[in-house]
């Protein structure tokens, strides 16, 4: 039996102990030889090297191949006790070698802010929560794919170039904000000159279906349609009139012809509140035929009173075209006023969309929304901006200079400031001071939220001081700097305290400012910010295709669920399937749901026999894991083992090319990966990952349920307008097979038998949170060395049914945690 009395020879680089080495011939190395070796381990060149991370990587594959009965092949012709002793001789040096180096280096290495708090930590410095600074950085390095690493947060050339700029524009920014004063201004909607430019045709507007409708009330105006030379509005002249003028829209917007408030545009940074005056409206239709098409097109000239309720969205527009959602609302037959609070820089406009309209597209035939009955629309009469609206007070520059630096400094550190420090930026500011206070203030601020101090996490070897583990705690749980009362606490030096962690913990968790960290951690974890990065493909998935009310809702019901599930200590089970979710109507109509009211999401109720329930069905999830054109399984069934199980496969051989899908319906995925898996080097992974995938595949690119895949050359033709106005080209054709077996030898015949094998060891689940949390939280993924200790909290947890906020805690309170 090795000890750890022993270990230190193992820390040099060198041969595998004699042990290991004589076990790996006796039973390994006949395979994984020179040439083609299973998985790519030549296990007769692999050195002892503790401080390679890609030999440690390597160690630990053959390790946990052993000690789960992979390698050798089926586990056969090894006894438990030549197994047994086979794994202490590398489990043993890899957990001293790493324990060593995390005693005088610490587990995590010193990181930088990342963009999400960077962002966060200056707009909490100046007050200003409106400021959009992430998007102007340099994207952040991964590792265990989460942006918390220092090992992928390095500071280049660029990225100071970056820092700078954005730290005097923020402070300037910051600075003219306040000291603006508060108005409203309110603008009609025929008054803009985008709004008036699709009620005329023009040669990017020749059809009724993209045209605006001038309305008094519900009833159109045709005389304007008409006679070009004819007023817009009736003017101040006569303001009753002025009041139910409106503009009607048959559709939603789209880039290149939108209809926007143009004539607005913020005057500086800041919060406002908006109020915009709408309404739906019934707008006849006529029938058309043209080149053998034959449909129903609105009839502009002729409009009644509303018979819909259509959800409206609200974005700020940038003079770039950028937009930025703001809120959303339902619109009714009966004119009302609706609120929407929202974050606007300089120069912004404001962009309304009726959202569930079609989006027409050059070349559409039609709005499959037109019937002989008519056609549902929205109308818009003014919109009223009210802003900057008061905001947290922050003394930049009104008072003693070196007294303002002084305290922005010890925001800015996070800490207690140095003598030395402050010395060194007092020069800077008081050689500025003959420029002006405030260009001074602002150089010297500039260069402060430049410095290591401001950009870098300040964190030692060992126990964390308490002004660090403060930090530590603000930035998991609401990725942004401690409060006034978490600072107070540290200051106390009472954090460290178990009661007390618990009890901020808590606290954090129940500010509004947890979202921050729920869905920050879920674009990484989950992949969620990758939601716009693919667009449902325009040939076989026209209904989806531009449909961004859909894609927001998917994003949001995966967000909110999450949050709801730590708010509530849920168990972790519910990742895999419950019993409700987060709807709206657009999304319930989407799953084929009972009708939910309403664009605002709410916790609905899933039918007994309902698919959904948990990530695994939810749009946002099955959009994430397709490429918008086509579905594989292996892509599906890697995310599942990585992001939910906890057992990520290991890379593919580089040798093997990846499967094309065919789009053309000749073959089916699962009919090209049952060759694939005829390679012997492909067979034993997918094995384990094909799976998962398939339990997904009776899923579409964006989470619909189907039983047939689609093709573009081979099938029963599908009639039916996309949401773009085209009529539908693809074609259903081979049936879906969403069976499959596990590795472990259980089958399932769809999502509903894979979630109840997935179930059977929810431990399994809860340990997987604990490693993601504890990798996004400490900046440093559970090493080989930490597993004991991220069973210990797994387990520790087990008597409150792993809940999300119980499994947050145990992380919290771990050494893991406590320690760098």
């Amino acid at each position: 039996m090795w000890t750890l009395a022993i270990s230190a020879a193992w820390l040099a680089a060198g041969p595998p102990p004699t042990e290991t080495k004589s076990f790996l011939d006796r039973n390994c190395v006949a395979c994984h030889r020179p040439g083609t070796p299973p998985a790519g381990i030549d296990l007769t060149s692999l050195d002892f090297d503790l401080d390679n991370a890609e030999t440690v990587r390597r160690w630990v594959r053959v390790h946990d191949a052993v000690r789960g009965g992979s390698m050798p092949p089926g586990g056969k012709g090894v006894p438990e006790p030549a197994r047994s002793a086979f794994l202490n001789t590398i489990r043993e040096p890899l957990i001293a070698h790493q324990n060593a180096k995390a005693a005088t280096h610490g587990r995590s290495v010193l990181r930088r802010l990342n963009r999400y708090e960077y962002e966060n930590t200056v707009r909490e410095l100046l007050g200003a929560p409106w400021l959009q600074l992430r998007d102007s950085l340099p994207e952040d390095g991964l590792v265990a794919r989460f942006n918390k690493s220092g090992q992928a947060l390095d500071i280049s050339h660029v990225q100071m170039a970056r820092y700078m700029e954005a730290a005097e524009q923020s402070l300037r920014l910051a600075l003219d904000s306040a000291a603006a004063p508060s108005k409203v201004e309110r603008h009609y909607a025929r008054d803009q000159f985008r709004f008036q430019r699709r009620m005329r045709y023009d040669q990017f507007n020749g059809s009724p279906e993209r045209a605006n409708i001038p309305l008094i009330g519900d009833q159109t105006v045709p005389e304007i349609i008409e006679n070009r030379d004819a007023p817009f509005s009736v003017g101040p002249a006569d303001p009753k009139t002025r009041e139910l003028e409106a503009m009607g829209v048959p559709a939603s917007n789209f880039n290149g012809s939108e209809y926007y408030w143009d004539k607005y545009k913020a005057p500086v940074g800041g919060r406002y509140k908006l109020r915009i005056s709408s309404y739906s409206i019934w707008i006849h239709t006529t029938y058309f035929q043209r080149g053998g098409f034959s449909h129903w097109r609105p009839n502009r000239k002729s409009s009644e009173k509303g018979r819909t309720v259509e959800p409206v969205t609200i974005y700020a527009l940038r003079p770039g075209g950028e937009r930025r959602k703001l809120g959303s609302f339902d619109v009714t037959p009966e004119p009302a006023v609706y609120e929407v609070e929202g974050d606007l820089l300089p120069g912004e406009m404001i962009l309304p969309d009726a959202a569930r309209l079609f989006r027409s597209r050059p070349g559409f035939v039609g709005s499959p929304d037109a019937t002989e009955a008519g056609m549902p629309g929205v109308a818009f009469r003014w919109m009223e901006a009210e802003g900057p609206l008061p905001g947290p007070k922050v003394d930049l520059v009104d008072g003693e200079p070196e007294r303002l630096l002084r305290n922005f400094m010890t925001r800015a550190y996070r800490r207690p400031v140095r003598e030395a420090e402050f010395a060194r930026y007092a020069k800077i500011l008081r050689e500025r001071l003959p420029q002006g206070k405030k260009e001074a203030l602002i150089s010297v601020y500039t260069a402060v939220l430049c410095s290591p101090g401001f950009l870098y996490l300040d964190e030692q070897p060992g126990a964390l001081s308490p002004h660090a583990l403060a930090a530590r705690l603000s930035y998991f749980l609401w990725n942004s700097p401690p409060d006034a009362e978490l600072l107070n606490v540290a200051a106390k030096g009472t954090l460290a305290q178990p009661a007390v962690l618990r009890a901020q913990t808590d606290r954090l968790l129940s500010d509004p400012r947890s979202r921050r960290f729920t869905d920050a951690f879920l674009d990484y974890w989950l992949d969620l910010r990758k939601l716009p990065d693919t667009t449902p493909d325009v040939t076989l998935y026209p209904e989806y295709y531009l449909d961004d009310l859909l894609t927001e809702s998917a994003q949001a019901e995966t967000q909110s669920f999450f949050h709801h599930l730590i708010e509530r200590n849920l168990p972790a089970r519910l990742l895999i399937d419950a019993d409700f979710t987060m709807l709206n109507s657009h999304l319930a109509r989407h799953y084929g749901l009972p009708k939910v009211d309403g664009v605002a999401l709410r916790k609905t109720a899933l039918p007994p026999d309902s698919v959904r329930g948990g990530l695994l069905t939810q749009a946002s999830v099955l959009k994430i894991t397709a490429n918008g054109t086509t579905t594989s399984p292996v892509l599906r069934g890697v995310w599942i083992l990585e992001r939910i199980i906890g057992e990520p496969p290991p890379p593919p051989p580089p040798s093997v090319p990846g499967l094309e899908p065919d789009t053309r319906g000749a073959t089916t995925i699962r009919e090209q990966l049952e060759k694939h898996r005829a390679v012997v080097s492909c067979a034993a992974c997918h094995a384990k990952i094909d799976p998962p995938g398939f339990a997904l595949e009776g899923f579409d690119v964006l989470g619909g349920e189907r039983t047939r895949y689609r093709s573009t050359d081979e099938g029963e033709p599908v009639a039916g307008l996309g949401k773009n106005g085209h009529a539908f080209a693809f074609k259903l054709s081979k049936p879906v097979d969403a069976s499959g077996r596990l590795a472990t030898g259980e089958e399932f015949s769809g999502i509903r038998d894979f979630k109840k094998l997935l179930l059977r060891d929810e431990r399994k689940i809860a340990r997987s949170m604990v490693t993601q949390f504890v990798t996004y939280a400490t900046g440093a993924p559970p090493s080989f060395a930490d597993r004991a200790e991220i069973d210990r909290l797994t387990d520790a947890a087990a008597g409150e049914s792993y809940g999300l906020r119980s499994l947050i805690h145990r992380v919290v309170q771990s050494k893991l945690f406590t320690h760098k």
